[in-house]
């Protein structure tokens, strides 16, 4: 129990391990379902459209209910939440695993999403609950933002390993045995907190918060990924409208999810506002790493995983000495040098060629990677330490919406401005004779030029190869151009709005904080 010094004990550290657990298979998600795609394809013949929804089911539903989900945490309790949650991603698990058809599989993945919405605000405003002292908050929510990137980076691994000796389902059924086991122990390590007098749930804004969310995600993801087409470009006008009516409900209602003054709070603000920026570049840019690994280097999805464990050294160097270093900084300093690190990670990758060393890449992957990922710790924490203990969940929940927000609109921008420059290099690069099929698909992408290639006899798809790798990683250097010049806004942008705090201090409280300047 918490010690008559304000500082966590035993109980308050091994519920942490608790709140971990989650959060860490609720990251691996994506990275385990990438290798168990072809096989679902095989065994369940999904179409296109459906293929297209297994995969996109979950994250759109996630992100559609994170402040729902805040906000109800806020009232009913956080814990309560969680192992809510926690059983009925379980359960949702299992339904997907066992899935004999398409439309199962949907509709299992659906679940999943509004499961996985319980996780990030409930654990991040527990944590707020359980470690009030802020050097242990710090090193709290440093383990937090471990697991969340550690998930991540093994997914794709363990995703691997299981379809290499187990069937597809095998993907699903990691999920398990871990989320069954919190609502077990979590009445006995975790405790309990909700909102005193919070008032009524904001059934109409929930529903306005999923209609303008999910119409938003999906158009931007759809775009980045099929090109231009009306109903994805509809969408984004559409969630637009129905965010301004949202957020028009939210002034309005007397017991609002979301309480909007808390965008007045300065230190609230900006740390949302640098962790979208430094999300987008990041999330952005991972596409084309993943992609020059397996189709510039030949690497097999497995192996191009297993080699991007390395950067992941320097991430969780970066997270701790962060940790260490963020009671003794100012956080202007910590957080403006980390993106600057950032961006050096950004400038490293303009360098990269089709035929540079594997270690230039991986050394600018984890310079990229430390120095983004340890200033994200330390927004979550003023996040959560800035609102006030009653809006920790819904605070949570808007900085997890802006970060899902950030990441789509990065993949969908940076993948689009990557791919209109290779579609430009490979005009007129491609060898003269080639047939009309094999150019259209090595003018499409760079998976399709490969395919070509191929099939195509001899010295000819050698050159539609090179032309092709050498045109992507053209691309490449404009998407790391651009995810420079955004991290060095959210240095310059970091270092404005948090001159305020002082070391040794954390964030201040809402009641007493300096609303932000507009």
């Amino acid at each position: 129990m918490t010690t008559s010094h304000g500082l966590a004990g035993r109980r308050e550290w091994t519920g942490l391990a608790v709140l971990l657990l989650p959060v860490l298979v609720l990251s691996m998600d994506m990275g385990v379902l990438f290798f168990a795609v072809p096989f679902i394809s095989t065994d369940l013949a999904p179409s296109g459209t459906q293929q297209l929804w297994i995969m996109d089911m979950y994250s759109f539903l996630l992100a559609g209910c994170l402040i729902t989900m805040g906000a109800l945490g806020d009232r009913i309790g956080r814990r309560r939440l969680l192992m809510t949650g926690a059983a009925g991603f379980a359960a949702a698990s299992l339904l997907a695993a066992h899935a004999d058809s398409a439309g199962q599989l949907i509709a299992a993945r659906a679940l999943l999403g509004v499961a996985g919405a319980t996780v990030m605000p409930s654990t991040l405003a527990l944590i707020r609950t359980m470690f009030h002292d802020p050097g242990q908050r710090r090193i709290a929510l440093a383990a937090w933002g471990g697991a969340l990137t550690g998930g991540a980076t093994l997914g794709p691994v363990a995703g691997g390993l299981l379809l290499a000796h187990f069937w597809w389902g095998s993907a699903f059924l990691i999920a398990v045995p871990v989320m069954a086991l919190v609502p077990v122990v979590a009445p006995f390590l975790l405790p309990e907190h909700r909102t005193p007098r919070a008032g009524s749930f904001d059934l109409p804004g929930a529903a306005l918060s999923l209609a303008a969310i999910m119409p938003l995600v999906y158009g931007v993801k759809t775009l980045a990924v099929d090109g231009w087409s009306l109903p994805p470009a509809l969408a984004l006008p559409v969630g637009l409208l129905l965010g301004a009516a949202f957020l028009r409900r939210q002034r309005s209602a007397e017991h609002p999810l979301l309480d909007l003054g808390l965008f007045r709070l300065r230190t609230f603000s900006a740390a949302i506002t640098v962790n979208t920026m430094a999300m987008f570049a990041m999330m952005g840019f991972t596409l084309f790493t993943s992609q020059y690994l397996q189709l510039v280097k030949g690497m097999s999805p497995l192996t191009a995983s297993l080699w991007a464990l390395v950067p992941s050294v320097g991430v969780g160097a970066a997270v701790g000495l962060s940790g260490a270093l963020a009671g003794r900084v100012r956080p202007a300093h910590l957080m403006a040098g980390g993106f600057l690190i950032g961006a050096a990670g950004f400038a490293m990758m303009t360098a990269v060629g089709p035929h540079s060393p594997l270690a230039l890449i991986l050394t600018a992957a984890g310079v990229l990677a430390a120095g983004s990922v340890g200033t994200m710790t330390l927004t979550a924490e003023m996040v959560v330490s800035a609102a006030p203990p009653e809006q920790a969940g819904a605070a949570s929940a808007t900085s997890e919406t802006a970060v899902e927000l950030g990441s789509s609109l990065g993949i969908a921008l940076l993948g689009a401005a990557g791919a209109a420059v290779y579609r430009s290099r490979l005009d007129g690069a491609l060898p003269a004779g080639l047939p009309a099929d094999a150019a259209r698909a090595a003018s499409d992408t760079l998976g399709g030029a490969v395919a070509a290639a191929g099939r195509l006899p001899g010295r000819i798809g050698t050159d539609v190869l090179d032309a092709a790798r050498s045109a992507f990683t053209d691309g490449l250097h404009v998407a790391a151009a651009v995810g420079l010049v955004l991290m060095v806004a959210a240095s310059a942008t970091a270092h404005r709005l948090l001159k305020h705090l002082p070391a040794h201090a954390a964030p201040v409280p809402a009641d007493r904080a300096e609303p932000a300047r507009v």
